[in-house]
């Protein structure tokens, strides 16, 4: 009776070892770990290891907020210096990573937003709507990373400044 109880404890206890929840996902790096940050002009990435997952398919996903650099050109090619004040924009994206990346509960990712159009339509920050209004660079201020886990169920957010990086 002894050894047949023991085997059923073996038995569950592997059981829910295999069902593992992300109850506890955070990044790898301590208590005020951050993300990593690469301003690439017109995208931001993030990177980073996740600890803490369970078994399944990981969604990572990234939004900032960033100020707009932009030059005006009017209708006869002569480019305006820039100066002008567009409203600030939001970027995002996303990257899969299938369950069989998840080692241990452990994954590294790296998340990049997407470019916005580099022509912003109707030119409101020129003299008129006839110019052309051309995105330069963006700086980013914010950042939200968000990780799903399976995709549709959040596990950890995020939400960053930046120069300094922190996150709470």
């Amino acid at each position: 009776m002894k050894k047949w109880l023991i085997g059923l404890a073996v038995v569950a206890g592997l059981a829910m070892g295999t069902t593992t929840d992300a109850a506890s996902v955070h990044l790898k790096g301590g208590k005020n770990a951050v993300p990593a940050t690469a301003d690439n002009g017109l995208t931001l990435t993030g990177s980073g290891s996740l600890t803490g997952l369970g078994n399944g398919d990981v969604l990572v996903s990234i939004t900032a907020q960033a100020d707009v650099t932009a030059t005006c050109t009017n209708p006869a090619g002569q480019t305006q210096p820039p100066g002008q004040n567009p409203a600030a924009i939001t970027v995002s994206g996303s990257v899969s990573i299938p369950a069989s990346e998840v080692k241990n509960g452990n994954v590294a990712f790296s998340v990049t937003t997407i470019a916005p159009d580099p022509i912003i339509a109707g030119a409101p920050g020129c003299p008129n709507p006839q110019w052309t209004e051309r995105i330069e660079d963006l700086t980013f201020t914010s950042f939200v990373i968000t990780v799903e886990q399976p995709p549709g169920t959040v596990v950890l957010v995020l939400s960053c400044t930046t120069n300094p990086t922190s996150c709470t």
